[in-house]
């Protein structure tokens, strides 16, 4: 069950919008459920003589009762109530409770308080209500609705308790602000799928991916084409930014700012300022002598990538809450670069990554003092490498990060579980889940030829590749070998020989660098491991090699791993947990 407040300065038009028909002919037997006092109310939807005029002047009468300057400008408080997918339908009588104490728990009008704020509950489809107060009481005074949008919440929580209806995640208020429904039903006049607010959020976060400066930031906010107000003090010195979308405008012609605050509680200046002032990320090192110097940029940026990805999920593995709670600052970094970085092909699941995933970059354990420049920095290479192309090694290092991604964000949200923050954790789930899908849009290409090449390889080459798994994971080898990815594997390890590792020592590098358990396809992980440690291209080709004979093997080249063992992680989903809207 969920509340969503908002204020507002005009009575008789909610009204008209809640008795009418809808946007899209959506309402069907608008009616009262409820009000302060029943007799009082007129209900123009099943009184023929009654008027949406005389409810109005029934609500507005405490507030018209005083003298105008004593009216407050935003005096109807709105709050739909809505029950979760899935719920039953409730009664007239159920929602009649619901409204009554909600009102009374936000403070609009308590039990027994004859002097409260006139309020009406009106109901125009199966799953939700709106109830609609004026913020006078009728002595006169404000009502004590102090952090109502808390108390509503507290309220749905212990109602779905109370009649077995869903419950849903609480909000710990470090969410982002969510739209008004003005501004939503602003956003759907335009013809856009999501508001002001909302797209703003999103290029004020890509904007400060990766930026080494605050002069870098607003340069970025100046080039996405977005209108930026700073706010300046007598000495010259930046106090404050605000932003406006280039054509909103309100009625009288102004522009509508955001400040950053008001999109998300991470996004004012003193915010972003502790962000860079932990230390600008370096540039992207270049790769001298290191195999893959010849790799297209953007390929090497996400090569790059993957291994400081990795490390964050053992940093999230650890008991460093604030060193944890900063690599999920610059995790929401990486995931920002990558999506506006990112072909075509996965751009849109990846910018859905990186907008579900921007709940999990905030909680109240604080992370000013932690260092997360090496994701910022990736966040950066990747940026500056420029957008990558679907195919090739661009698209196989594609794979490769998306891979590393999904545990991460996996990791995330064991983090935020573990810690109660619930949201956060629904939040996590549900990038992870857009990453495997874009992962698997990316993947779909180069592991088509890894497997053509494994395929072509000579039968002795393979079984001996097959006798290598089943020593190596002698419990999982026989199924493994019916997975799709076992002509890669097969392709990959013949390509680690070819370039002078040792096949054996090589793939139980990878299988030692974390639990294999909880994959959804232990062969992919293990490809792009391979290919990684081994510094192994994705594109070229695997050597033809006559029956009988063998590569001489050499000692594994690889990159030694970090000494660690990360415990219990996973690279697959769990299902995505129901997640409240309320903050």
């Amino acid at each position: 069950m969920v509340p969503d407040i908002s204020t507002g300065g005009r009575t008789y038009g909610l009204l008209a919008y809640l008795y009418g028909p809808g946007r899209r002919e959506e309402h069907t037997d608008p009616h009262l459920v409820a009000a302060w006092i029943p007799e009082l109310a007129p209900d123009p939807g099943r009184d023929p003589a009654a008027t949406l005029k005389q409810l109005t002047d029934r609500l507005d009468l405490p507030v018209l009762a005083l003298p105008k300057h004593r009216r407050p400008a935003q005096h109807v408080w709105h709050c739909p109530v809505r029950t979760a997918p899935g719920d039953r339908h409730l009664t007239d009588a159920e929602w009649a409770e619901v409204a009554r104490r909600i009102v009374h728990a936000t403070g609009i009008s308590e039990d027994g308080d004859d002097k409260a704020c006139r309020w009406i509950a009106v109901r125009h489809a199966h799953d939700h209500i709106h109830i609609v107060a004026t913020l006078k009481r009728e002595d006169g005074r404000s009502p004590r609705r102090h952090e109502d949008g808390i108390r509503a919440q507290a309220e749905c929580r212990k109602i779905e308790k109370e009649w077995g209806l869903q419950i849903l995640n609480e909000g710990d208020r470090t969410a982002a602000q969510r739209p008004t429904s003005a501004e939503r039903a602003k956003a759907e006049r335009a013809g856009r799928t999501a508001t002001a607010r909302e797209i703003l959020r999103e290029r004020v976060r890509q904007a400060l991916a990766g930026a080494a400066s605050e002069e870098e930031f607003f340069r970025r906010l100046a080039e996405a084409g977005l209108r930026v107000d700073k706010r300046l003090a007598p000495s010259g010195d930046t106090l404050g930014y605000k932003v406006a979308l280039p054509g909103d405008r309100n009625r009288h012609g102004e522009p509508i700012w955001f400040p950053g605050s008001k999109l998300a509680p991470d996004l004012s200046l003193p915010k972003i300022r502790q962000r860079l002032h932990i230390g600008p990320p370096a540039d992207t090192p270049k790769l001298g002598s290191r195999p893959g110097e010849h790799l297209p940029r953007p390929a090497r940026a996400r090569r790059e990538a993957t291994d400081v990805a990795e490390q964050a999920t053992v940093v999230l593995a650890g008991d460093n809450d604030a060193e944890s709670a900063a690599h999920l600052v610059g995790v929401g970094e990486l995931l920002d670069g990558l999506a506006q970085a990112s072909p075509p092909s996965t751009r849109k699941e990846l910018t859905e990554a990186a907008r579900a995933f921007e709940r999990a970059t905030r909680s109240h354990i604080r992370a000013e003092s932690a260092d997360n420049r090496a994701l910022r920095s990736a966040a950066r290479g990747i940026i500056r490498a420029g957008n990558a192309l679907g195919k090739g090694e661009d698209g196989g290092a594609t794979a490769m990060l998306l891979s590393t991604m999904v545990l991460v964000t996996i990791a995330a949200a064991r983090w935020h579980s573990a810690r109660g923050h619930a949201q956060q954790a629904a939040a996590a789930q549900q990038a992870a889940q857009h990453l495997r899908s874009a992962y698997r849009q990316a993947a779909a290409t180069p592991m088509i030829a890894m497997r053509e090449q494994g395929r072509s390889l000579p039968e002795p080459m393979r079984q001996r590749y097959a006798t290598s798994l089943e020593a190596a994971l002698p419990e999982q080898a026989g199924h493994l070998r019916r997975e799709p990815g076992w002509d890669a594997l097969a392709a990959t390890l013949a390509l680690a020989e070819r370039a002078g590792h040792d096949p054996d020592a090589l793939l139980q590098q990878a299988i030692a660098l974390r639990e294999l358990e909880t994959a959804d396809n232990i062969t992919d992980v293990l490809v792009w491991r391979l290919r990684r440690l081994g510094n192994l291209p994705i594109t070229a080709g695997t050597p033809r090699v006559r029956t009988g004979q063998r590569v001489t093997p050499q000692p594994s080249r690889a990159p030694q791993p970090q000494a660690y063992q990360p415990p219990d992680r996973t690279e697959s989903h769990t299902s995505h947990p129901r997640n409240a809207r309320g903050r």
